[in-house]
């Protein structure tokens, strides 16, 4: 599959405009103009509603039950981190009037065509299969909890909704969103005032120091940070005069405030004593009145729906901006319904140890995304104004451009950070076992490597068209 140059009329069916219930035909190709449609407003709610759910509040159960921070500790880890993702998701999303194409095609410009190979494909397995299962899982717990079905029809039904979100495309992907959006907001708004008034914000940490500080930072970052490289994804059909300021500010305030409030909230909720073989999705919820209860199981269904709407999308987009002759079959549609199926399997096998599978997977997200947006910022800043819009283009659909230097920093960044630094249950790298007080900072490294070796190599060499 090739891309066209983002002026070119690409192959969209011009027919598809702003409908809802009609299924999208792009896939990785540039948007024409005639088919750009909407404005950045709509990039609020499709940020903030996939991240009101069960998923985002156990990012703030993980730093006071098995990190060992106080309350307020634990919040100013996840603000922070929070905070510095949702910054880039909202400078991201101007490559999508920009360019018209997924933010994985525009990779090609950091990594160049076959080098953005890499990177592309460790989007769709994370989004479509990593991503889909952690919020099915949570789903399935839920639905299980209100109505008594088992774990495994409930797992079944959840990814149904959530594939066909994805199958039918962008259109109705935004719309869903747009819906979801209030309903989730006051049904846990009414959970966090119920929790704050049962929760013990004032206890004491159990000694996690700076490390346990610094894997909730990680954590809350890799969570914000997992979401940037979709971020074009759902701003290329913006019309190319969509306004820059509202184009960064809308997804960058909806992804802050959903995720910091909703993960705060989970923290307090990780300070009231649950009972020993309550399921996760029970332990938040076993303190609320029932009718509450049952609403936010019931939120905790629509908000994994949500998610896994733009999971199981992006992670489709991603395969189909490998650059690959596909199949004309192989649409991604289809590749909706593959990552699905493969997302389904993993949940499956991770639904007897849903909680430990997600602290790992968390922090997983970092190392790979930490490094790919210190070469993509960087490039960024290198590149500035000195290339016009028309060359950069021309670049994304040019399968002889190289990059050699963006996949070098990007592989220099993982090879050092993850050895060094990692914390995890399965391997302690050098660093934490040695000095435990620096807990898992295997992102910021992996981030400051990528980039300086980016910026080093980039010095040395430009970016080359091969003949």
């Amino acid at each position: 599959m090739t891309t066209a140059p983002a002026d070119s009329a690409g192959t969209l069916t011009p027919e598809y405009g702003d409908k809802v219930i009609a299924v999208e035909t792009a896939g990785s190709e540039p948007i024409p103009d005639a088919e750009r449609h909407g404005s950045p407003r709509q990039l609020l709610w499709t940020w903030a509603s996939p991240n009101i759910e069960f998923a985002t509040v156990y990012i703030g159960v993980i730093p006071v039950l098995f990190f060992g921070l106080s309350f307020w500790q634990a919040t100013a880890a996840i603000v922070l981190g929070t905070a510095l993702g949702a910054v880039t998701q909202g400078v991201l999303s101007l490559d999508g009037p920009r360019f018209g194409v997924p933010q994985m095609v525009v990779g090609r410009l950091s990594f160049g065509h076959r080098g953005n190979i890499l990177p592309s494909a460790a989007n769709g397995l994370v989004a479509g299969v990593g991503w889909f299962a952690v919020n099915s899982v949570s789903a399935a717990f839920a639905l299980n909890t209100l109505t008594g079905l088992r774990p495994l029809p409930s797992l079944l039904l959840v990814v149904v909704a959530e594939i066909l979100i994805g199958f039918i495309g962008h259109n109705f992907v935004h719309t869903f969103e747009k819906y979801a959006f209030p309903a989730l907001a006051v049904i846990f708004l009414l959970a966090g005032l119920s929790t704050f008034d049962h929760a013990d914000l004032g206890g004491g940490g159990a000694g996690g120091g700076i490390g346990g500080f610094l894997l909730a930072f990680s954590a809350a970052w890799g969570y914000a940070a997992g979401w940037n490289p979709y971020a074009a994804d759902y701003s290329r059909y913006l019309p190319r005069t969509a306004d820059r300021f509202r184009t960064v500010l809308h997804p960058a305030v909806g992804l802050f405030v959903s995720v910091s409030l909703v993960a705060v909230v989970g923290a307090a909720s990780a300070t009231i004593a649950a009972p020993p073989d309550a399921t996760p999705t029970a332990a938040f919820t076993g303190h609320l009145p029932g009718w509450l209860g049952d609403l936010v199981l019931i939120a905790i269904i629509l908000g994994a729906v949500s998610a896994n709407a733009l999971n199981v999308y992006s992670g489709a987009i991603s395969l189909t901006a490998l650059g690959l002759d596909l199949p004309s079959w192989l649409s991604r549609g289809v590749l909706v319904v593959v990552s699905g199926a493969a997302g389904t399997a993993a949940a499956w096998a991770s639904l007897s140890d849903a909680g430990a599978a997600y602290e790992a997977f968390l922090l997983v997200i970092a190392y790979w995304a930490a490094p790919w947006l210190g070469v993509v910022l960087t490039e960024r800043w290198l590149r500035g104004r000195t290339v016009s819009d028309q060359e950069l283009s021309a670049r994304l659909s040019d399968r002889s451009f190289t990059n050699r230097p963006g996949i070098a920093a990007l592989l220099a960044g993982v090879a050092v950070s993850v050895p060094l630094f990692s914390n995890q249950e399965k391997y302690v790298g050098y660093v934490p076992a040695h000095w435990p007080s620096f807990g898992d900072i295997t992102p910021l490294v992996g981030f400051v490597v990528a980039a300086g070796v980016y910026a080093a190599l980039r010095g040395r060499a430009r970016a080359t068209v091969s003949p």
